[in-house]
């Protein structure tokens, strides 16, 4: 059986020193060995989570959104494997076809994981399921992160002011999906900017937004995935703008602001996020981390079949009649380092949801991707007055990108 075979395979770990690497200089022979990378890891990981659901009881896999995962990844394991070796760039551009069509077909796997979970409450342990929600997203990350980058490179290659072997990744801001300074300030900014204008829409505009102070090391910069960044520091924002406005949207003052320190290490840039927003409820904080636990299961469950299709990033989210140009983040299509075309990520923003669309799946899901990046992410609850949110980033494309952690974490 083909399955059987895949999964004798191991797979290999990803670093952003090698995703970069692709990128320098990109010549031919490059993009054509980041397309035979991308030819073999896909099949593999997605071969290793087909045997994990596999595994899971039948009473749980008959679950029809669990069913349809299945069906999805399974059809896109017999697409993947039948791949021959990539020799020319046509091939490459087939290629890269059936990748992106594969994509926007799995756009909903995260919201139908989700729903499936929760329905399956009871049928095994909650401790198994978030065992088996955290394998399955961390295996989507890498793949999703293997895929993007093949194609935003193959983008560049392909873009008008591209020249092989004329231009370094030292030179420019971004090498594919990687965005090579990544500077904290601009980002909570942006981010801040976007989420408070999203919350004004949905509440109203006499309701007083929280200020959004940031102070310490504000020119630190590091190599990171933006897209990834911008999802977790969203979700992180948006939860505290929320507390602190339902815990005082009555009262006439102006509400207390969202304090944001960033400070630099040099191993790590750690993102403090604290607000004064009565801190997180006693029924929720025990799950806060988990996937199939806690209240509000049904309305949970409602809230994520709203969810179709969890595209576009908050840098693509438009909001308000503000350009992307005037601080949302890259126009569609250009980067802002000289007018040079993105590929946009196909992560699963929950950030441009509405907010009183509440899904449960935002921290457990942040620190997930966090900590595949050899990150952290942390909160600290202060009953009855908010909550600080630590969010430690890993300094990556270095020599001490911890690529055993990585290995295990690829391996699941």
């Amino acid at each position: 059986m083909a399955l059987d075979e895949w999964v004798q395979r191991e797979a290999r770990p990803i670093s952003l020193r090698q995703l970069t690497f692709f990128g320098r200089t990109l010549t031919e022979p490059r993009l054509i060995d980041s397309a035979n990378y991308c030819r073999l890891e896909i099949p593999t990981r997605i071969a290793h989570r087909l045997r994990d659901i596999q595994t899971l009881p039948y009473v749980v896999v008959a679950n029809p959104h669990l069913a349809h995962v299945y069906e999805l990844y399974h059809r896109a394991f017999e697409r993947f494997r039948r791949i021959k070796e990539i020799r020319t760039l046509d091939d490459n551009d087939h290629y890269c076809k059936l990748l992106e069509e594969t994509l926007k077909e799995h756009a909903s796997v995260i919201p139908q994981l989700a729903i499936g979970m929760l329905e399956v409450q009871g049928l095994m342990k909650p401790e198994q399921t978030d065992r088996f929600m955290n394998t399955m997203l961390k295996s989507r990350i890498s793949r999703r992160v293997i895929a993007e980058q093949h194609l935003a490179l193959t983008e560049t290659f392909h873009a008008p002011w591209h020249f092989p072997n004329a231009q370094s990744a030292q030179d420019t801001e971004a090498v594919g999906e990687i965005f090579l300074r990544c500077n904290a300030k601009e980002i909570v900014e942006r981010c801040g900017n976007t989420t408070q204008e999203l919350i004004r829409q949905a509440y109203g505009s006499h309701v007083a937004i929280p200020e959004i102070r940031i102070n310490g090391h504000l020119d630190a910069t590091f190599p990171y995935i933006l897209s990834h960044l911008e999802y977790i520091i969203g979700e992180l924002l948006r939860n505290s703008i929320q507390a602190v406005i339902e815990l005082r949207q009555w009262k006439d003052a102006q509400p207390p602001p969202i304090d944001v320190l960033i400070c630099e290490t040099p191993q790590h840039v750690i993102i403090r996020i604290s607000d004064q927003g009565g801190g997180i409820p006693t029924e929720i904080l025990p799950h806060l981390w988990s996937f199939s636990k806690g209240p509000r299961r049904q309305t949970r469950i409602e809230n994520l079949g709203k969810v179709p299709k969890l595209l576009g990033t908050l840098q693509e989210l438009k909001v308000g009649d503000k350009s992307p140009s005037e601080g949302q983040g890259p126009k569609d299509g250009f980067s802002n380092a000289g007018g040079h075309p993105v590929h946009h990520s196909s992560l699963a923003s929950l950030t441009s949801r509405p907010p009183n669309l509440r899904l449960g799946i935002g921290l457990p899901m942040s620190r997930i991707y966090a900590e595949y990046w050899a990150g952290s992410l942390e909160m600290h609850n202060l009953e009855g007055f908010g909550v600080d949110a630590f969010l430690q980033i890993s300094k990556l494309g270095n020599k001490n990108e911890r690529l055993t952690t990585r290995a295990m974490m690829d391996a699941v």
